[in-house]
C-alpha cells in the first residue's frame, strides 16, 4: 500500500488538498477493483502539532500525526499557500530537516504553487529545475538564485522532487504519479473521469531534468531527441541506430534498459501525446492528425489512440471542442 502524507500549515488552499486526494482516491479505487477490494493508497495529515489547521475559506483540518512521528512515506504533498508564503515559511522551519531526510530516503515530494519555497528553503532545489506560482517568480528568483526557475512550465521534475505551479496542474501531476505507481491503463481510466478534455499529458507541459529523468544514458538521450525531431517520419530501428551510430541490437537493449520501453513503443507514445495536442488545438481531421504525427494507417492510429487514451480520437476531440467553445453557443452578435 502506498503511504501519502499531506503537510498541513496555516493558510493552505484546501482545493490543492482536495483535488490531489480526489484523483489519488480514484486511482486507489480503480486498482482496488482489480485487487479484491484491497485499499491501495493510505492518506495521513501531518503538522507541527495536533491542532486544527485553518485553511483559506474557513475550512478546518485536523492533523493525525506530528512531524516527529513521520518515519517514511511514498509521497509527501506540500499544499499551495495563499498569497505571500514567507510568513508561513518562517513559522514552519521545522519542516526543513524532515524534507531533507525524506528526500534522501527517496520519498516523492510534490509542491503546489508557492509551497515550492519549502523545498527551496531546505536547499533541495539548488542547481535543479523548479517552478512556483507565476505571481511570485521574481521574489522566488531573488530569494533562491541557485534554483533553476522554469517560468514557462507549469510542472517541473528533478529526480524525486516535483513542483506544480498552480492548483489546477496538481491534477496532471497526480495522474503522472499514478501512472508511475500503477501503470498507464489505471492512470488513463481515472483521467477520463476527471474531464479528459481539459487535461494535458504530463510530458506535454512538464520540465524534466532529462527526457526521462530516471536514466542518464547519453546515447539513449540522443536517440530520444532524434525520434522527437523525426516524429512525423516513417522510422525504422535501423535508421535510428544509424543516426546515433550504434548497432541496432545494442541500441534496443540500452533503450529498453534506460526507459522501460522499446524504441518503437516510446515513439508511439510520443506520437499519441502529439496527436492529443493537435486534437485539442488544430482544425484537422482525424486522418490529417494521424498523418501529421507519422501514422499512414488511420485505422491503426485510431485503434492505438483508443488503447492508450481510453476513447477514440473523434470522441476525444468532440469533448475538447465541446468544452472549449460551449461558452459561445447561444450568444448573438452585439
Amino acid at each position: 500500500m502506498k503511504q501519502v502524507i499531506i503537510a498541513l500549515y496555516p493558510r493552505i488552499l484546501a482545493t490543492s488538498v482536495a483535488l490531489s486526494m480526489d484523483v489519488l482516491e480514484g486511482v486507489s479505487q480503480a486498482v482496488s477493483a482489480q485487487k479484491r477490494g484491497r485499499q491501495q493508497i493510505n492518506f495521513r495529515f501531518a503538522a507541527k502539532s495536533i491542532e486544527e489547521i485553518a485553511a483559506v475559506g474557513g475550512w478546518g483540518i485536523r492533523p493525525e500525526m506530528t512531524l516527529e512521528a513521520i518515519d517514511y512515506c511514498d509521497m509527501l504533498l506540500l499544499p499551495a499557500l495563499w498569497r505571500n508564503p514567507l510568513p508561513v515559511l518562517r513559522q514552519q522551519q521545522a519542516w526543513l530537516p524532515l524534507l531533507r531526510r525524506l528526500h534522501r530516503q527517496g520519498t516523492i515530494i510534490c509542491s503546489a504553487g508557492t509551497a515550492s519555497c519549502f523545498m527551496a528553503e531546505a536547499g533541495l532545489l539548488d542547481g535543479k529545475a523548479a517552478t512556483t506560482h507565476w505571481n511570485y517568480f521574481d521574489a522566488f528568483m531573488a530569494r533562491y538564485p541557485e534554483v533553476n526557475l522554469k517560468r514557462r512550465h507549469l510542472i517541473t521534475q528533478a529526480d524525486n522532487l516535483y513542483c506544480a505551479g498552480s492548483v489546477n496542474s496538481i491534477a496532471d501531476l497526480m495522474l503522472h504519479i499514478a501512472e508511475e505507481w500503477f501503470g498507464q491503463r489505471i492512470a488513463r481510466t481515472v483521467e477520463n473521469q476527471f474531464s479528459p478534455e481539459i487535461r494535458r499529458p504530463f510530458r506535454a507541459h512538464a520540465f524534466q531534468s532529462s527526457e526521462d529523468a530516471s536514466h542518464h544514458d547519453e546515447l539513449v538521450l540522443d536517440a530520444q531527441q532524434w525520434l522527437q525531431d523525426n516524429l512525423h517520419c516513417s522510422i525504422s530501428i535501423a535508421e535510428l541506430a544509424a543516426a546515433v551510430d550504434c548497432p541496432a541490437s545494442t541500441l534496443s537493449r540500452r533503450f529498453k534498459l534506460a526507459t522501460g520501453k522499446s524504441p518503437l513503443a516510446y515513439l508511439q507514445a510520443r506520437r499519441i501525446t502529439s496527436a492529443r495536442e493537435l486534437l485539442r488545438m488544430a482544425n484537422l481531421s482525424v486522418g490529417e492528425v494521424a498523418w501529421q504525427v507519422g501514422f499512414q494507417d488511420v485505422s491503426y492510429f485510431t485503434s492505438l489512440f483508443r488503447r492508450e487514451v481510453g476513447i477514440t480520437p473523434a470522441r476525444y476531440r468532440n469533448s475538447v471542442r465541446g468544452k472549449l467553445f460551449s461558452n459561445r453557443i447561444g450568444k448573438t452578435a452585439p
